[in-house]
């Protein structure tokens, strides 16, 4: 079958681009940024590539077209589809009807930490010798790609709320049908979808109304929200993680820690990913992974071998002493749990903050107010306010003169060069590009002081 997907080159589509010619498809696909390095990794696989949305793509005259959710209507050529009555389908449900249907799926939802415990699970499950197919929104550095598909029943996924496509306002995730389910957490978020917690609660317990009996639920105990929505129906044994009747950890040192269930220590394991919010991750791939079959100790074990995800506290190169890191995190839960994990691998060293508020939810201003407490675990912080909705540098008045503000990336470059000195670590955070910020950072220190 060949398939024309439209917006191929995001995380998620792009990953379904790799599946369908894993599964021996024709694959074309078109987006409006076609450039490396999701361009060379799909013509890599065979996969043609066209700049832009014009309707004579139909000319391609694919038996099928696959829609990603960042397709709206006024989209020439989706305008076009729709017009001459062609074949279409949203990505999650090609998906689901393709691959996963006769797959153990293990999903992973939940607003903070999906890509680093979808990667985590896959990686134990590998080690497990399972050898899952798995389709991550980020690329695990055990396996160097976003996406596989392989003969195993298991098949593991990043399990995303957002909505599925122009055309299906549900969340991605209802389409999976998971056997075995990971709940990290549930706050607000997606204000451009959403209009309150309740409304992404909702999404969630539909999630929870597609899991067999004899599937498994592993649950945050510490999330109300999460409890508030098992509470409204579940036909599913759940298992809580970070809560005391349930599964728990006791850090022991800067990397290793003590996981225990109900009460009893079962083992002790490292990783390579600092902060309580990664063990939370961790322990939750680990039930996860023994409902799979794992054993627990096989799971700690591998975990003291998972090397990190892509753009999670990837450290991007040292000059003069002075390292630049690059995180996802834009939530700003998600900023202060980054910068607190930081802390407890550097200790003392200073931490600079070099923040791009990019999501559609940060640039709506919606949890604008909740970003000078996010970033207070860091001695300096430098954002970028270009294109934002709000005045970034009146939301951090608070932080005084531990704060500023550029709309201008070079000038915001200079001062983090300017500023930073040996030993500190530069800690750079956006779901975006950042226009190459880490490149120019490093490039900048590696200039004389002064110069």
């Amino acid at each position: 079958m060949h398939i024309h997907i439209l917006g191929i080159c995001g995380t998620f589509m792009g990953g379904i681009a790799l599946l369908a010619r894993a599964a021996s498809h024709r694959v074309t696909g078109c987006d409006a940024n076609v450039y490396p390095p999701m361009s060379t990794q799909m013509e890599a696989q065979g996969i043609e590539l066209v700049e832009g949305y014009d309707a004579e793509q139909t000319g391609l005259q694919p038996d099928l077209f696959v829609i990603g959710n960042a397709i709206s209507r006024g989209n020439p050529l989706l305008e076009e589809i729709l017009d001459r009555n062609l074949p279409y389908v949203s990505g999650p449900q090609w998906l689901a009807e393709n691959i996963l249907r006769s797959k153990w799926v293990l999903g992973v939802a939940g607003t903070h930490g999906k890509t680093t415990t979808t990667s985590l699970l896959a990686w134990i499950l590998e080690e497990a010798g399972l050898n899952p197919g798995f389709l991550v929104g980020g690329v695990p550095q055990g396996f160097g790609v976003s996406a596989r598909l392989t003969d195993s029943p298991f098949f593991v996924i990043e399990a995303d709320e957002y909505d599925t496509a122009f055309c299906d306002k549900r969340s991605k995730f209802v389409h999976y049908r998971p056997r075995t389910a990971i709940l990290n957490n549930l706050e607000f978020d997606h204000a451009d979808i959403f209009t309150d917690l309740a409304a992404i609660e909702t999404q969630f317990h539909h999630l929870v109304r597609t899991l067999p009996r004899n599937g498994l639920i592993v649950a945050n105990g510490a999330e109300a929200s999460l409890k508030r929505v098992i509470a409204r129906g579940c036909w599913t044994s759940v298992e809580w993680f970070n809560a005391a009747e349930g599964w728990a950890f006791a850090g022991k040192d800067a990397d290793a820690f003590e996981v225990s269930l109900a009460g009893r220590a079962i083992g002790t394991t490292r990783l390579v990913l600092p902060g309580d919010h990664n063990r939370a991750n961790a322990v939750a791939a680990v039930a996860a992974a023994r409902h799979a079959g794992v054993p627990v100790e096989v799971a700690l074990k591998a975990l003291e071998s998972f090397q990190g995800v892509k753009r999670r506290l990837e450290v991007r190169g040292t000059v003069r002493g002075i390292t630049v890191h690059d995180d996802f995190a834009h939530h700003p839960t998600a900023i202060a749990a980054t910068i607190a994990g930081l802390r407890s691998r550097v200790g003392d060293q200073r931490i600079l903050a070099v923040l791009e508020p990019r999501s559609n939810t940060m640039k709506l201003g919606t949890m604008k107010s909740q970003l000078p407490g996010s970033l207070a675990g860091a001695e300096l912080s430098f954002c970028y306010g270009k294109g934002l909705g709000w005045d970034a540098a009146e939301v951090l008045a608070p932080l005084g003169d531990r704060a500023a503000s550029f709309d201008d990336l070079d000038q915001l470059v200079a001062a983090v060069a300017r500023e930073a000195r040996d030993g500190d670590q530069v800690l750079v955070m956006s779901n975006g590009g950042f226009g190459g910020v880490h490149q120019k950072l490093l490039d900048a220190l590696e200039k004389p002081v002064g110069k």
